[in-house]
């Protein structure tokens, strides 16, 4: 069932997705060579306790994974792309790393992803992060009223088809709102003009995500880690966003004007 949010409700939403950003940005800042994935997330720890927020993550427990998730953030690095487990690991030169938060603040929801390059970039690996970037622009702009959810689908399909990257479907976008998944599911490839009709009050997490060369993946031991099965190199990028009369509205860019918001 797909629950139509009020503008009210995509408000408080959108409050939501501004703190995710800040969270998101400062980590943006803190990865650097030398700095190890626990400290990021006891960073992110501290930061959702300050604001009175709650962790989505924290004992998520669905059918795949091993057990419930005690971490705050998904911390993905190089052939690892998503749900990774914060570990006893310092980043190196070069290193790609993923990073994962869904947060909730007085009961709704925002999620989002950001992809960085640490230290020197790869002229590969900064190509692989510009693709999931302009896929997810893509996926963006075709989330309007009247336009289908393979609209969606076939824009970030496009993107990845252009820089010649295979896409998996079974792990994609969502919708989202009271609950950190909900109806729809939302694939990285499929057909324009077919499926769910695009309705205003919609709120959806799209999140393209690529391998360099495969679309497999395996999981780590841990039960979490999703890798591309060939060691390739991996990047993601998401963003929740409200579908208005007006076009979409992506609650989860930072704005000026909400600069301090993760503080209040």
């Amino acid at each position: 069932m797909i629950e139509l949010k009020s503008l009210a409700e995509i408000e408080r939403m959108h409050t939501t997705g501004q703190f995710v950003a800040q969270i998101l940005s400062e980590l943006s800042e803190l990865a650097d060579v030398g700095v190890n994935l626990l400290d990021l997330e006891h960073h992110v720890r501290s930061r959702i306790r300050q604001r009175g927020a709650r962790s989505c993550y924290w004992d998520y427990a669905p059918s795949f994974g091993n057990g419930p998730f005690r971490n705050v953030v998904c911390l993905s690095v190089n052939d690892a792309v998503l749900h990774g487990l914060p570990h006893d690991y310092a980043l190196r030169d070069g290193d790609i790393l993923s990073m994962d938060l869904a947060v909730g603040i007085d009961g709704w929801i925002a999620d989002a992803a950001r992809t960085v390059i640490v230290g020197t970039p790869a002229d590969d690996d900064l190509r692989l992060l510009r693709a999931t970037e302009e896929a997810l622009a893509g996926g963006i702009e075709a989330a309007r009223p009247g336009n289908r959810l393979g609209d969606i689908s076939a824009a970030i399909e496009a993107v990845a088809t252009y820089y010649g990257y295979p896409i998996n479907t079974e792990f994609g976008g969502h919708g989202l709102g009271r609950t950190m998944h909900e109806d729809p599911h939302v694939p990285n490839k499929g057909r324009a003009g077919r499926g769910l009709k695009l309705r205003a009050g919609m709120t959806l997490a799209l999140e393209p995500w690529f391998a360099r060369t495969t679309d497999r993946i395996v999981f780590d031991p841990d039960g979490w880690t999703i890798r591309s099965a060939d060691g390739s190199r991996t990047a993601h990028s998401e963003h929740t966003i409200a579908i208005t009369e007006d076009g979409p509205l992506v609650l989860t860019r930072r704005l000026p004007h909400h600069a301090d918001l993760a503080s209040t």
